[in-house]
């Protein structure tokens, strides 16, 4: 009975060998880094840093436009008001109507005379609209 229990444990060792040995081979052509799977990683981990550096740039470039984007509508949004403001004077002027007017030989009126001025003034820009 001792020589069949040896003779099984013996062989079980030598399966054991076998079997690590076939597994040691295959670790080994798995983790090489020119043809294995170890060779896509790296290939993977270093595209995935590229990608991470073109998301960041992409981001800087976003998060510019998106503050150019809003200073534009603020500007804009205070050219609006003052346009309404200009449109609401005009309500104010009297027609061109030459029915309205004076004759030639009639005395003329202050408010005839006075003459109605037109005053622009720009705003001082930023190096950001002067850069566009």
């Amino acid at each position: 009975m001792d020589l069949i229990s040896d003779i099984l444990l013996v062989a079980g060792s030598f399966g054991a060998a076998i079997y690590c040995y076939v597994l040691s081979n295959r670790l080994k052509r798995f983790t090489t880094l020119e043809s294995g799977m170890g060779g896509a990683i790296a290939v993977l981990s270093a595209e995935v840093d590229d990608m991470t550096v073109a998301l960041e740039r992409a981001r800087g470039a976003a998060n510019g436009s998106a503050e150019s984007l809003e200073a534009l509508t603020t500007r804009g949004e205070a050219v609006a008001r003052k346009l309404e403001l200009l449109v609401a004077s005009l309500h104010d002027l009297p027609d061109g109507d030459p029915a309205a007017q004076p004759a030639s030989g009639a005395d003329p009126s202050p408010e005839t005379e006075r003459r109605l001025r037109v005053v622009r003034r720009r705003t001082p820009r930023t190096s950001l609209e002067a850069a566009e």
